[in-house]
């Protein structure tokens, strides 16, 4: 009786145990759904160390803190999800491989990448993409600077209209107890700095009491346009299927300095999102982001006709060369129409990078800007003030989002002459090779008529430096581009030391002589006067020395004779032309240095060993 007893005393607590983790489970997935991720993630944490739903709860935390962009910590869930690799859907190794970027494990994630692929995964060219990223070998740097009117909260999406600074954060002067269940902080409204520097919110019209921003401004300033929840005449819009609130953007006219009609844009909609306005600098495009249906997936980027009094033309899809499976989020197009947006579909340094695209030419590529700009985590809402260097960046790579201050320098023109070392005079078709740190070739380039050449290089690295013609030796150097932030242009002039071969700078053949003779016949002239040229005119400090020789027939005393005959002709013939005769030294070699070398040479053999040769003994 007693062991029946606590049988039924297990199973009834047992069973309030399993109730209560059911409860659990039920509220945790109920605040998942309602977005209150940070609340979530406390009590998915509780499950799993009770043992209950463990996968499925993992999967969840992972998912969660990859929202929460915490990728350190969705790693460590994610791993646990692989471990029973069985049961590991493809899909998990690409959300993984996701988490290891934003982690910094760059070689880790490549390799779940390719398994994704090697799975048949459903996202191909978005992964093909990450895998054969190649970043341009040239590009333009930023120096960032963290600013000075960031909060504990969130602070993105900067702009600057007339002598303002306007950014989005989630600061809450307005002592709202109100808070964002995704993040736990207050909603998101729009500010403006001051002359002081201090951060007042922009207008009781503008902001409300859920998301407010960013903003994009009319070129005249004349009117905002602006992101906001689906909120209008101080009530909440209708929410979506799923009871989401989607954002909208709206318009407001400036009116002696407030800002009124504010109005939502036609093209807006209770089921889906429209957000991140940005203006073109002809007031008449709007761009913005948007997940609505016929998308590439995720959200996408789009452009809209401004056609005045709240009319606008029908919103275009940039296409598929921009808009990837993934999100495209928060353009901004500049006065030369280089679009510039973040994305986590086409690669790069972590889980959302800031990217440039000519939309003038129909055949530029996605460019990213590099890993001063770009971080391991998300990089966001890239402003820059027109005709300026000048702008702004967000990112959270510090942990919450924050506005860094950028100033932008392009790369430096690196120029300069290609110029003989001995004379002086500018070398054409020297070809000019530039190799990166790990010598791989970055720029091949060869100087024109002038000796002239000029290239594009990034600043703050040591480029290796290969030069050559084919009359010159080769030369090698490294250029440092550091520390040259105020320069425009880098000046490195190359000076070729000229090979010391007469024959070959003078483009000249030996010169023949009959048998038996040492007068300097009709086509040895020809070739003499071409080395008086190079002596003259060229080289004017040329010394050279003249070697004759002679073929084996006779004594070799005769031949020695012979050829001191030979070489003196050749001198005076030199010495005729003008050439001084201190810069000519001469010598006989008889037959002891065959062109040659046969003991029963032909006729055609023994022309080739009566001959005059040059060779140089200083070149200053």
């Amino acid at each position: 009786m007693k062991k029946l007893y606590y049988l039924s005393l297990f199973f009834f607590v047992f069973s309030m145990s399993v109730q209560a983790q059911y409860g659990k489970q039920k509220r945790a997935d109920k605040l998942y759904n309602n977005l209150a991720y940070t609340e979530a993630v406390e009590v998915y944490k509780d499950l799993i160390e009770n043992d209950y739903n463990t996968r499925e709860n993992r999967i969840k935390l992972a998912e969660i803190y990859m929202k929460l962009r915490s990728p350190e910590n969705a790693v460590f869930y994610y791993e646990d999800i692989l471990e029973d690799s069985l049961n590991s859907s493809a899909e998990y190794y690409y959300d993984y491989a996701r988490a290891l970027r934003g982690a910094k494990r760059y070689e880790e994630s490549r390799k779940w990448l390719q398994k994704y692929l090697d799975s048949d995964g459903k996202v191909v060219t978005e992964v093909s993409k990450i895998l054969n990223a190649k970043h341009p070998e040239v590009q333009t740097t930023y120096t960032l600077t963290k600013t000075g009117f960031n909060s504990e909260f969130s602070d993105f999406g900067a702009v600057k209209y007339g002598e303002k600074t306007y950014f989005v954060s989630a600061r809450n002067t307005n002592n709202s107890d109100k808070k964002y269940s995704w993040n736990n902080e207050p909603f998101l409204d729009i500010y403006e700095l001051n002359p002081q520097n201090e951060a007042t919110s922009i207008s009781e019209e503008i902001n409300t009491k859920l998301h407010d921003g960013p903003l994009s401004f009319s070129p005249n300033g004349e009117t905002l346009y602006f992101t906001r929840n689906n909120y209008y005449n101080n009530k909440e819009g209708k929410r979506d299927e799923e009871a989401t609130n989607h954002l909208k953007i709206y318009s407001a006219q400036n009116s002696g300095g407030s800002w009124t009609n504010i109005q939502e844009l036609p093209f807006n909609s209770d089921a889906y999102s429209v957000g991140h306005p940005s203006v073109s600098k002809d007031g008449k495009t709007l761009y913005f982001a948007s997940n609505m249906p016929g998308g590439q997936g995720g959200t996408d980027l789009y452009k809209v006709a401004i056609n005045g009094n709240n009319n606008f033309g029908v919103p275009e899809n940039l296409g598929e060369k921009i808009n990837t499976a993934k999100d495209e989020t928060f353009p901004f197009i500049d006065e030369d129409e280089e679009l510039y947006f973040s994305s986590s579909g086409h690669g790069g340094y972590g889980l959302a990078d800031i990217f440039k695209i000519d939309l003038k030419n129909g055949n530029a590529q996605i460019t990213n800007l590099g890993e001063t700009i770009n971080s391991n985590l998300d990089d966001f809402s890239y402003f820059r003030e027109s005709d300026t260097n000048a702008g702004f960046i967000a990112s959270n790579r510090e942990g919450s989002d924050n506005v860094y201050a950028f100033n932008r320098l392009l790369p430096l023109i690196l120029k300069g002459k290609v110029t003989d070392a001995v004379n002086g005079n500018p070398i054409a078709q020297a070809t000019i090779r530039l190799f990166n740190e790990r010598k791989e070739q970055i720029a091949f380039l060869e100087s024109d008529n002038d000796g002239n050449y000029k290239t594009k290089v990034n600043r703050n690295i040591s480029i290796p430096l290969e030069a050559k013609q084919i009359e010159y030796k080769s030369f090698k150097a490294t250029l440092s581009t550091k520390n040259m932030e105020d320069k425009v242009e880098m000046e490195y002039n190359i000076a070729l030391q000229p090979v010391a071969d007469v024959e070959y700078l003078a483009e000249i053949n030996n010169i023949y002589f009959d048998f038996d003779k040492s007068n300097i016949r009709p086509d040895a002239a020809k070739e003499l006067d071409k080395l008086v040229k190079l002596m003259r005119d060229e080289y004017p400090d040329l010394v050279i020395e003249i070697g004759s020789h002679t073929d084996k027939r006779g004594s070799e005393a005769y031949n020695e004779a012979l050829a001191e005959r030979r070489a003196k002709a050749t001198r005076d013939y030199l010495i005729a032309e003008g050439i001084d005769k201190d810069r000519i030294k001469e010598q006989g070699y008889g037959e002891r240095e065959p062109a040659i070398a046969c003991d029963r040479c032909s006729r055609e053999q023994h022309q080739l060993n009566r001959r005059s040769m040059f060779s140089v003994v200083n070149m200053n």
